[in-house]
């Protein structure tokens, strides 16, 4: 792929590969920003000029966006027991997205279709601060890795980037459509990608701007690699990808060539349906691989959790949900899959022996994304119902 520059300073950007998948036709592209490894030192050299203070917290009064939830029964409107802990209530409309702050996990930030994005704080659903200016749904919400930014993307293309000590707008960039949005792991540099199927890159907050051509096709996913991607397994060596077929493929990173497919029972039975031809209820809707076993999980529309054995790319175990499943996350060093489903629910399971472990319910629609803290006590949720849930985990088998 070609990559245009629109800015000289753009040219000292830390190395990083992305890679970006596009809807029916599969294709897969992994795109080297810069030759060469990753070097730190480098890194920090480049990104000296740029100076952040460090996160302070600031108090503030209760802004009445936030309810402390007891631990059964119903209260309010709620339909049926709530398993929460906190309750954000701000927004007005479904709320799309949440991303949890990597260095503390003690903040959230949530999207939402009421053009809305809000940063809070987990232990009490206080509010910190919104990030106003948004012209249309939020679909994408993020902190960079230090914790020190947050950014937000709305369907317009609109992207805003705030510094959260000072909760001052620090930057902004309209790109078009937008598909996804992604910090890089070690630096203040943020990526997005657009319907037309091209890829953004900018140093932030000084702007500096690389543009990365796409095959005139819209890139549903981007990922840096190898902290991440649709699905990556430890080093980075593998890609599991997902699409409207039903079909998972492994797709080496080096290559680009297809090493395994997977398909669910019910689906592999259905000898009528092709290569790329769109399942009339099904489809592949969240996926990754576990970090201590040689497995991975697939999530489909129909319920289904499909946990497959890679070593000998067997279906291990299946899964049935009671309604479609949105979005799925393994708990770092388990063998434990958490998943959200469309009544609602998050489940957790053992992917080791395919048992359900525990559930959590309180929100009255469909979870519409989640977020896991990094020592999995904590599982926040966003939903159809307007609200953000956090939820603690607690789980005998730890």
């Amino acid at each position: 792929m070609e990559s245009e520059s629109e800015s000289g300073a753009a040219a000292d950007t830390p190395p990083l590969e992305t890679l970006s998948f596009h809807g029916d036709e599969e294709i897969i592209e992994v795109v080297e920003l810069d030759p060469g490894p990753p070097d730190p030192d480098d890194l920090a050299q480049e990104m000296e000029d740029v100076d952040f203070e460090e996160e302070e917290e600031e108090e503030e009064g209760n802004e009445e966006g936030w309810v402390l939830e007891p631990q059964e029964g119903v209260v309010g409107s709620m339909e049926g027991p709530d398993d929460s802990e906190v309750t954000f209530a701000l927004h007005s409309a479904s709320v799309f997205c949440v991303s949890l702050d990597p260095k503390t996990n003690t903040l959230a930030v949530t999207g939402g279709e009421d053009d809305k994005a809000f940063v809070w704080r987990l232990s009490d659903g206080e509010l910190l601060f919104e990030c106003a200016g948004h012209k249309d749904s939020v679909t994408c919400a993020g902190f960079s890795h230090d914790s020190t930014l947050v950014a937000t993307g709305d369907m317009s293309g609109l992207l805003k980037v705030w510094q959260v000590d000072t909760k001052e707008e620090v930057w902004s960039f309209e790109a078009g459509d937008l598909e996804w949005m992604e910090w890089h792991p070690r630096a203040p540099i943020l990526l997005a990608g657009t319907a037309d199927g091209n890829t953004w890159m900018w140093k932030v907050p000084s702007g500096d701007c690389k543009t990365f051509q796409g095959p005139n096709c819209p890139a549903t996913c981007g990922r840096v690699l190898p902290d991440a991607c649709v699905a990556t397994n430890q080093d980075g060596s593998l890609i599991l990808t997902g699409s409207v077929d039903c079909q998972a493929k492994l797709v080496s990173a080096t290559t680009g060539k297809v090493v395994g497919v997977f398909r669910p029972e019910s689906v592999a039975s259905q000898p009528n349906l092709g290569e790329g031809e769109e399942s009339e209820s099904n489809s592949v809707e969240s996926l990754g691989f576990c970090s201590v076993m040689p497995l991975a999980a697939v999530g489909y529309l129909d319920g289904t959790l499909a946990i497959y054995d890679l070593s000998t790319q067997t279906l291990r175990h299946q899964c049935q949900h009671q309604s479609g499943i949105v979005q799925l996350l393994w708990e770092a060093g388990t063998a434990v899959v958490y998943t959200c489903s469309l009544d609602g629910i998050v489940r957790l399971w053992d992917a080791r022996t395919g048992r359900l472990l525990t559930d959590y319910r309180g929100h009255t629609a469909e979870i519409l994304d989640f977020a896991l803290s990094k020592d999995a006590s904590l599982v926040v949720t966003t939903s159809g119902d307007h609200k953000a849930k956090v939820f603690c985990v607690q789980r005998p088998d730890r």
